[in-house]
């Protein structure tokens, strides 16, 4: 016997079930469509664009709450004999494979209430960094730098680690490190490395946001690594390239030798 059948058994109707079906794309589609508007809005307002698109998942969340609630409405109506019933249906789909889905979405709700990221944030989640393109009921998706979609269940939130490189403003740290040899002038390297940061059109910089270098001895060379603010995050790379690109160029000009081997490189520390 099916489970639409048993429903249609217990009282539930065909033109019921027509109805809850249709609700739920219905909902569907208004989810996608207010994160399609909202999201074209935010682009637009690039000052509050992390703002605009923390709205995304709590509309949503809003939308579906609301569908489930109707949803329930003739459950709620069901006899007892009837509503126990349904129970155990309900936990025998979670027996066949539905426990994830229900985790992902507890998940997703925690989420919205403590926001421990938003859509335009840029995180590391279990190992993954990318940014946060979008917040679901089951999963959290990621834009990594090489353009890949990484799906995070929600519930990872439960059992990994979460780093937030911005917490939800559009300016955030980026990290470039250069390597000299030991013998190199490490003073002078340090003020290339300074000034090819404060002269970058993607550097943000006032009292809230300082820079630094800082110096690091190794065995066989010796680190400089520079930490400076971007005014956007997407610019994130795209300024510790013009960093390190025109660092280089100033060491080679004046003599600072670089080691060989090559040498780590952080933008998102």
């Amino acid at each position: 016997m099916t489970v639409l059948q048993v429903l249609v058994d217990l009282g539930i109707d065909q033109e019921t079930l027509a109805g809850i079906v249709g609700l739920l794309v219905a909902a569907y589609l208004a989810g996608w469509v207010v994160g399609y508007a909202l999201t074209a809005i935010a682009e637009r307002s690039p000052r509050r664009r992390i703002s605009i698109k923390m709205l995304i998942p709590i509309v949503r969340f809003l939308i579906y709450g609301t569908a489930a609630f109707l949803v329930l409405g003739p459950l709620l109506q069901l006899s007892t004999a009837q509503l126990l019933a349904v129970s155990g249906l309900l936990g025998a789909a979670l027996g066949f494979g539905l426990k994830d889905l229900f985790a992902g979405i507890i998940g997703g709700v925690v989420l919205v209430t403590e926001r421990p990221y938003q859509v335009g944030d840029k995180v590391t989640i279990d190992g993954d960094y990318g940014e946060v393109t979008d917040i679901g009921l089951r999963a959290t998706t990621l834009t990594t730098p090489d353009d890949s979609a990484v799906r995070v269940p929600n519930a990872t939130l439960f059992t990994a680690n979460v780093s937030n490189a911005n917490d939800g403003r559009p300016e955030m740290m980026v990290v470039v490190e250069l390597a000299v040899t030991a013998s190199a002038d490490v003073g002078r390297a340090s003020v290339i490395v300074k000034e090819a940061m404060v002269t970058s059109k993607y550097v943000y910089v006032d009292d809230d946001h300082p820079f630094t270098v800082l110096v690091e001895d190794e065995s066989y060379y010796r680190t400089i690594r520079g930490k400076a603010y971007v005014a956007d995050l997407r610019d994130e790379f795209a300024f510790a390239s013009d960093v390190t690109e025109r660092s280089m160029a100033a060491f080679d000009s004046e003599g600072i030798e670089m080691p060989e081997a090559p040498v780590h490189v952080s933008e998102h520390r």
